[in-house]
């Protein structure tokens, strides 16, 4: 049987440029260079594989896919996005990090040749998360003729968990089923290495649970992959002159001093003709459109502790928006690959051209503005758009507890417009009524706020008001009919309190569905508007379409992106006990099937 190993690695005193405790004048060393195919000690671990599906052989629970649109969730979000945003530069743990070993990693992969995989916003359901995670781990691909071999590296891209970081959430949604899908080191072989940059929702902890898992000094592991990195950011060399560096952006705000100071020493390195890999949260340059600030954090790493070096950026990866989009440039390619796991986001609103750093960026000293074009997505934009009907059928039944929030707040408006035109006069109404002018204010402020919610960048349009306002006005419209219709029952004429009761029992459930419709109908106009296309999608929360990249550093230095494609994940798992101990502990009751969303890109040295 073929013993799980954990890694250990060595441990740097202080970081480069750390003042020295002892003098308190700040040293300059050179970076430590950690080979990650040097072999490693192990411990073996004596977790048997799963006979059933049960969490307590898993050893974790599977999670079905998180409601976005239940209110509790949406408060409780909303709430923790606010905090982190608020309090994130006084929470800030990657000032902390200064104290944690600085080392800059290699992998020499297989000869003069690298494989890498790349996966993003992953921790959402278990279905379409262990879907991708299975994929990831098998030994090869068979993809469109394209015999490709599992990475030698897998980073992962951002947002590892939904809706918020916890150490229990991690477990569930993300080491659970990665463990699952690769269970031990591969029994041939060098062992994969896993890397990790932090997204939004992997921060709404201020970073606590992320570090606990991928940034540990000892033994490092989720199931037979290797973590190496010790901060929330790293640097690596590649084969054939090209270097990977992933940032942590902490919300796009700025990049902190001492990663800086850690990617300028690792920066010492590079050389003019080397080419650099660039891992970042989140497609600024995309949202750039709407928020030219958005892309200047991003640059100003490029300007400043890249381009001195002569090196270039070929290549700048992103999660964050659930989809796959490839935009190119002259000498750069931008990727979106953010299909790990999360609802699908929508590709038929993408720009078709963009120009990157935004001309109307406020940053004194940005890089020359270049022109991109969108030269492949997926899903494509004709089934991106065939999707967004969809939030007729899935919205009232994904989200059970949207509808009844929905058909309670009718049942309120309800009452108040009836307490209005039909006045009995008993004391019992009186003091049960409900102030009709305070039920429309709450309305119409939770339909503009619903237009543009607070946590979402960019600034309020005046397409935001109207659709906000239109919203509202519907809603209100929606309960005037259905008083309309309430008066013409005999409910109203029973004895109090049985009018509340019926409302709450026939006319809430209906109202809510109905009113569910109207949101529905919304989102459809509002979308068609490029407005609410989070909500559009989230709201339906489609699981299938998914993707994730695999590239291949060649002999030659020329970098080849193959993404691949999943149009239908597996919805249901069998264990596989007598496998060999590197083999995925479930296996596919379905048809996986793979594909390529575009043709191979090269990317030459």
């Amino acid at each position: 049987m073929v013993k799980c190993t954990a890694p250990t690695f060595p441990r740097s005193n202080r970081l480069p440029d750390q003042p020295d405790r002892s003098t308190g004048v700040a040293t300059t060393l050179p970076p430590v260079t950690e080979d990650l195919a040097a072999p490693v000690e192990a411990a073996p671990t004596s977790r048997p594989r799963p006979r059933t599906l049960d969490p307590l052989e898993l050893g974790f629970t599977p999670r079905p896919p998180v409601p976005w649109l239940a209110p509790l969730l949406l408060l409780s979000t909303g709430l923790r996005t606010l905090l982190a945003i608020l309090f994130g530069a006084y929470l800030d743990k990657r000032e902390l990090q200064n104290a944690l070993p600085g080392n800059v990693h290699k992998v020499t992969g297989t000869g003069e040749e690298v494989w890498l995989d790349y996966v993003a916003d992953l921790g959402d359901g278990f279905n379409a998360t262990y879907s991708v995670a299975y994929l990831l781990a098998q030994r090869e691909l068979d993809v469109d003729g394209h015999r490709l071999p599992r990475g030698d590296i897998l980073v992962m891209g951002g947002d590892q968990v939904y809706p918020t970081a916890s150490g229990a959430a991690y477990e569930d949604r993300c080491k659970g089923p990665y463990q699952a899908a690769l269970p031990c080191p591969p029994e041939s072989g060098p062992r994969p290495t896993l890397f990790a940059i932090a997204g939004n929702h992997d921060w709404y902890d201020g970073l606590t649970a992320f570090l606990r898992l991928f940034a540990r000094r000892k033994d490092g592991a989720i199931g037979g992959w290797q973590t190496a990195q010790h901060r929330s950011y790293f640097a690596t060399e590649l084969p054939g002159d090209w270097w990977l560096y992933g940032i942590d952006e902490q919300f796009g705000a700025y990049l902190d001093d001492p990663q800086l100071i850690y990617f300028e020493q690792a920066a010492t390195q590079l050389r003019p003709h080397h080419r650099v890999i660039l891992v970042v949260p989140a497609p600024t340059w995309v949202k750039a459109v709407d928020n030219p600030e958005s892309y200047d954090a991003v640059d100003y790493f490029i300007r400043t502790v890249v381009a001195p070096t002569g090196a270039q950026v070929r290549l700048i990866v992103a999660g964050d928006l659930h989809h796959y989009a490839r935009y190119e440039g002259a000498d750069r390619q931008l990727v979106t690959c953010g299909g790990g796991g999360a609802y699908l986001y929508p590709t038929h609103k993408l720009p078709g051209e963009i120009t990157v750093p935004p001309p109307d960026t406020k940053a004194r000293r940005a890089s020359r503005s270049r022109p991109y074009r969108l030269a492949g997505c997926y899903p494509s934009e004709a089934r991106s758009s065939r999707y967004g009907w969809g939030i007729f059928q899935r919205l009232p039944f994904r989200n059970p507890g949207f509808s009844v929030m929905l058909g309670i707040l009718h049942s309120m408006m309800m009452l108040a417009m009836t307490g209005v035109a039909y006045r009995s006069g008993a004391l019992e109404e009186r003091i049960f009524s409900i102030p009709l002018a305070l039920v429309l204010l709450l309305v119409m402020a939770g339909a503009i706020l619903f237009a543009k919610p607070p946590a979402a960048g960019g600034k309020r349009s005046t397409r935001h008001w109207l659709l906000g306002m239109a919203h509202g006005f519907t809603h209100i419209g929606l309960g005037a009919a259905g008083t309309w219709v309430w008066l013409q029952v005999p409910f109203v004429d029973w004895p109090w309190p049985m009018p509340v009761v019926a409302a709450l029992v026939v006319y809430g459930p209906i109202m809510g569905f109905v009113a569910s419709e109207l949101v529905a109908a919304y989102l459809v106009t509002a979308g068609a508007m490029g407005v609410n296309l989070n909500e559009l999608f989230a709201g339906q929360g489609i699981e299938d379409s998914k993707a994730f990249l695999r590239l291949h550093v060649g002999a030659d230095r020329t970098v080849t992106i193959y993404p691949v494609a999943v149009d239908r994940i597996c919805r249901s798992w069998r264990p596989n006990p007598d496998a060999p101990a590197d083999a995925s502990w479930l296996e596919p009751n379905e048809d996986l099937r793979v594909r390529l969303a575009e043709e191979p890109i090269t990317i030459t040295p």
